[in-house]
């Protein structure tokens, strides 16, 4: 193709866009051309970034690291881009958004005609990438292929059979079914194996293989074949497609007779009705006091944040607001009516992994010395994303405003630095918990250090620092634990125990989980086949070392004194895996729990503080001094 037959197109695509783009129009009829789509794309990223992002923006040096982005795609050193349209030490004059198009224009075409092997899809996915990466961490773009995943993820459901599965030893294998769901219903069982799907041999499946071919459309069937391990004849089931609920609520249940206990993993478009509803529930077993547990929680929706916050507090009570350069993403938001537990004691367990949704709730608990913050400090996530899509299908995700606690706390860390220096900046705080907040709290400057209603002084500009820190339990060493976790061992041997004994087990404590979390032991003949298991996997026993050490990157080198040491937290997660195969993913928590969060246990210790903090604050409100405005 000569590079004139090939221009002529572009220059009449350019006059479509430029005057759709005059016009104010987001959706363009264009052909499959991917030049055309790739241009399109191009265009309508920095228009949502010019018109949304919630900083001040440079269009010219957006346009240069496009540039760039594309340049390192082509990932050819020694090409000659000097006087080039790929010249990224010479910038064109780029005025407007009109400059910045024409101009990428050229390079894009210069680069179409100069190498004609180049994938022109992935170089602008390049330079996409490289523009964004000049804003904030947080601003991203998303590939067609991922989109769907995260919009699934957090719509809080999907289309499919109901199962949670994993391959082992090539063969589909059933952890549990999802309760209430199509393979529930028809008896799908922990520990079953799919050997085929739709009359083909599903052996050897990815977990990618098995998600397309068992997702699908509600209403649509699927024939699948599974092998029992109690049974050696295989049976065929024919089942139909529904409605999936992905839960954001890990588990709830009682700690004791009066405390519940409500795990988050998300927040995602159904997270408030489940709260509600674990709170119903928690109510009728005589609930008078919360355990929140957001650790690891890494956030997501800002209305259900909002929403389960209104739950702890009166009307009129403020929640949190958001400031960005663009007014009509500026809002201060306010409790509308009275939360269904505002005069219920709470704790709320934090640590680095708890970001963004979960900061927002503890942040307005915290400031409103509405309960106790307990853990370690959380990541420092304080923007808001909005998430645009492209004409591919693709996504673009881009921060409109960034959010401040109900004193002005800006929760977000410093992002000047790389996007991996960011990303790991949690894994070079100190270990000790403690160090870590001291060392937080003397570099942070007297602008961003705040005080709550009653007049506690908090800190702004990197993360939540909990009321009162718990360190981590480092003190046991965690290879034996790990070892196991890395060569699934836990899953292994739990699933070979039901086949061999799961009907006498189920006979035993099937009907009350509650007997089963309080008096289920391992027998020493259990014990003794885990411990071949993990022999099978590469663990040694040797006199030569004092600690357990990893050689050859696979083999665990260890005493036996320090193995009968460590052990029990094996079989406490042999345990809870036992619950999760059995009872569903729920139950598997509880015996975590009970078997080795020592931060939950420390912090069932707090409620006194609890009370004094209730006190202090009615005290302070007594006394005048209530800075609940935050003005």
């Amino acid at each position: 193709m000569s590079v004139k037959k090939f221009i002529a197109p572009q220059i009449a695509l350019l006059f479509i866009l430029s005057s759709v783009w005059i016009a104010g129009i987001d959706q363009v009829i264009v052909s499959n051309d991917v030049h055309q789509d790739n241009l399109h794309k191009y265009l309508q990223v920095q228009r949502r970034v010019i018109d949304n992002y919630f900083g001040d923006t440079n269009l010219s040096y957006l346009y240069n690291r496009s540039i760039v982005g594309i340049v390192k795609g082509l990932d050819k050193p020694e090409m000659d881009i000097e006087g080039t349209p790929i010249d990224t030490t010479a910038s064109p004059e780029i005025n407007n958004l009109r400059d910045s198009y024409n101009s990428f224009e050229e390079a894009y075409l210069y680069v179409a005609n100069t190498y004609p092997e180049a994938d022109m899809k992935s170089l602008t996915e390049g330079a996409i990438r490289s523009m964004l990466n000049t804003l904030d961490p947080h601003s991203v773009y998303i590939e067609a292929d991922d989109s769907e995943r995260i919009e699934e993820e957090f719509a809080g459901k999907f289309q499919g059979i109901g199962i949670q599965f994993n391959i082992i030893q090539d063969t589909i294998t059933v952890i549990t079914a999802i309760s209430g769901g199509p393979s529930d219903q028809l008896g799908i069982m922990s520990g079953d194996r799919i050997i085929s799907i739709n009359d083909s041999s599903a052996i050897g499946y990815t977990n990618e293989d098995v998600m397309r071919k068992l997702r699908g459309e509600k209403g649509t069937s699927v024939d699948v074949e599974i092998q029992r391990p109690s049974s050696s004849n295989p049976f065929n089931l024919t089942i139909v497609r529904d409605d999936i609920p992905l839960t954001t609520i890990d588990t709830h249940y009682m700690l004791d007779e009066e405390t519940g206990y409500i795990k988050i993993n998300r927040f995602a478009a159904t997270t408030h009705d489940e709260f509600l509803a674990s709170l119903d529930d928690l109510k009728q077993q005589g609930m008078n006091r919360l355990m929140l547990d957001l650790r690891n929680n890494p956030g997501g929706y800002l209305s259900q944040a909002i929403a389960i916050s209104e739950e702890f507090f009166p009307r009129g009570t403020k929640i949190v607001s958001t400031q960005s350069r663009h007014s009509r993403f500026n809002q201060e938001v306010v409790s509308r009516r009275d939360g269904s537990i505002k005069d219920t004691p709470v704790i709320v367990m934090v640590n680095e992994g708890s970001a963004s949704a979960s900061e927002i709730v503890s942040g307005a608990i915290q400031d409103h010395d509405r309960g106790l913050i307990v853990g370690r400090r959380t990541f420092g996530k304080g923007l808001v994303q909005q998430q645009y899509g492209l004409v591919d299908g693709s996504n673009i995700r881009v921060t409109i405003s960034r959010y401040l606690t109900p004193s002005g706390r800006l929760i977000q860390k410093p992002f000047n630095g790389s996007d991996e220096d960011y990303a790991y900046e949690i894994h070079h705080r100190s270990t000790d918990a403690s160090m870590d907040i001291k060392y937080f709290r003397d570099e942070v400057p007297d602008s961003l250090h705040y005080q709550t209603s009653a007049g506690r002084p908090v800190l702004g500009g990197g993360g939540i620092v909990p009321d009162f820190i718990i360190q981590e339990d480092t003190t046991r060493s965690p290879y034996l634990f790990n070892f196991m976790l890395v060569n699934r061992v836990d899953f292994n041997f739990v699933r070979d125990y039901l086949d061999q004994q799961g009907e006498s087990f189920r006979s035993r404590w099937e009907s009350d989980f509650q007997d089963f979390r309080n008096n289920f032991e391992w027998s020493q003949k259990d014990k003794a086949m885990f411990l071949t298991m993990m022999k099978e996997q590469g663990m040694e026993f040797s006199d030569d070392v004092s600690e357990p050490v990893i050689e050859d990157d696979e083999i665990l080198k260890l005493s036996r004194e320090t193995y009968d040491d460590l052990v029990t937290l094996n079989h406490g997660r042999l345990k809870a895996e036992l619950a999760r195969q059995v009872w569903g993913n729920e139950y598997f928590y509880p015996i975590v729990n009970d078997a080795f969060n020592e931060t939950l246990q420390e912090a069932m210790k707090l409620w006194d503080e609890v009370e004094q903090l209730e006190v202090y604050a009615q005290q302070q409100a007594a006394a005048g001094f209530n800075t609940d405005s935050f003005d």
